[in-house]
């Protein structure tokens, strides 16, 4: 009587597939048990043993490659690797933790590339009555203001906040995105520039410029970049903007890098 189990008996007694234990065998993690007369692989008690060992340090997340030396280690060393296995796994936890935070803001649009300030902004701005379409072009041009000018991005959502706290700025901020159906050439254009200038020399904190961007040579152009998205979105804003910074510099007002 043949002792000893088949290739496929000891695979579905340790657990695994008769694929998975060749590949122990091709690893080096299970060493190749004798064979019968008709040279047939035969599997004791103790390979079938080493097979569960393998597999259940597998299945905890031990690389293969690993498996080898921890068997071979003893208890001392086997409880070090196994707590080095651990962090591995709490480190990829906390990762994938991360990423399915990421995908919740996802959902929520940009907020994924914007900070809770910044959202709060928007929510506020749409409880200010703001259309969704305003919104969601404010939204990407924060987006491009936050890669612009980081390091004082938080003076970029300040000087937004003061915006917010302006009736009557709202009121115009509100008649700007009106005219983004406008044409360029539309008298409306003009009387809106001169009301949006005339509110901004009468409330000098809404051109506040950071201290930190006066001393950068770039700031002009970093700001050019938005005003230019914005321009690309509707004509008349181009031209609305372009009238506003002559305004002001007519006024004796230093607009270079002055968030639009």
């Amino acid at each position: 009587m043949t002792s000893g189990l088949t290739i496929g008996q000891a695979a579905a007694f340790a657990g695994v597939t008769v694929k998975t234990v060749r590949h122990y065998h091709r690893l080096g993690l299970v060493e190749e048990p004798r064979r019968d007369s008709l040279d047939h692989r035969r599997y004791g008690s103790s390979d079938v043993l080493r097979l569960v060992q393998v597999r259940t340090l597998a299945e905890a997340g031990v690389p293969l490659a690993e498996i080898g030396t921890m068997l071979g280690a003893d208890p001392q060393q086997f409880a070090a690797d196994l707590a080095q296995v651990k962090q591995r796994l709490t480190d990829r936890i906390q990762e994938l933790i991360a990423r399915r935070d990421m995908v919740d803001r996802l959902a929520a649009g940009n907020r994924l590339l914007l900070p809770d300030r910044a959202c709060a902004l928007l929510d506020r701005a749409a409880d200010l009555g703001f259309p969704p379409d305003y919104l969601a072009q404010s939204r990407e041009s924060l987006v491009l203001a936050k890669a612009l000018v980081p390091w004082d991005f938080d003076d970029f959502l300040t000087q937004i906040e003061h915006s917010l706290d302006d009736a009557q700025y709202v009121t115009l901020l509100k008649r700007n995105w009106e005219a983004s159906g406008w044409e360029p050439d539309d008298p409306r254009v003009a009387e809106l520039a001169t009301a949006i200038t005339t509110h901004l020399l009468a409330n000098p904190e809404l051109l506040a410029i950071p201290t930190s961007l006066q001393g950068k040579t770039d700031t002009a152009a970093r700001f050019g970049l938005i005003n230019d998205y914005q321009a690309q979105i509707a004509p008349a804003w181009g031209r609305l903007m372009a009238l506003v910074e002559a305004d002001l510099r007519s006024a004796g007002v230093d607009i270079r890098g002055t968030p639009p």
